[in-house]
């Protein structure tokens, strides 16, 4: 998909695209980028789950790779369907923690999950993008 950054793509998915630095500090832009396209989009009730789960796909992205930067993509996949993700360089496998009770992490992806209708990861040859769709 080509986009430019925080503008309407001309692709069959509409979506927005922006690369930030893999930095905790980066989840603020993010949010930002989930919010103005949904409201471009006219479903700013999903905004807050949104937001989170760009939140926790960045915290993965800056705790488990060694990254420079990222790059957030949000799509309209269908009329019912928006798709959150998260690219980087990262060949390693997202998979949810199960942490005890005094764990103070290992529940983002658990949260994602919760969050989202479905979802999931695609593997690149030059890393991966995890992803998280809501549903309308």
């Amino acid at each position: 998909m080509t986009t430019t950054d925080a503008d309407p793509s001309t692709t069959d998915a509409p979506g927005f695209s922006e690369t930030v630095p893999c930095e905790p500090e980066s989840a603020r832009r993010a949010r930002l980028l989930v919010c103005a396209a949904l409201d471009t989009w006219d479903i700013g009730e999903l905004a807050e789950s949104g937001a989170l789960i760009v939140s926790e796909l960045i915290s993965n992205a800056v705790s488990h790779t060694r990254c420079r930067v990222i790059r957030v993509v949000v799509q309209r996949e269908t009329a019912e369907v928006i798709r959150i993700g998260v690219a980087d360089k990262g060949r390693g496998t997202p998979e949810p923690g199960w942490p005890d009770d005094r764990s103070e992490g290992g529940r983002g992806l658990l949260l994602v999950q919760s969050l989202s209708w479905r979802w999931g990861y695609d593997l690149h040859h030059r890393g991966k993008l995890v992803w998280a769709e809501l549903r309308l």
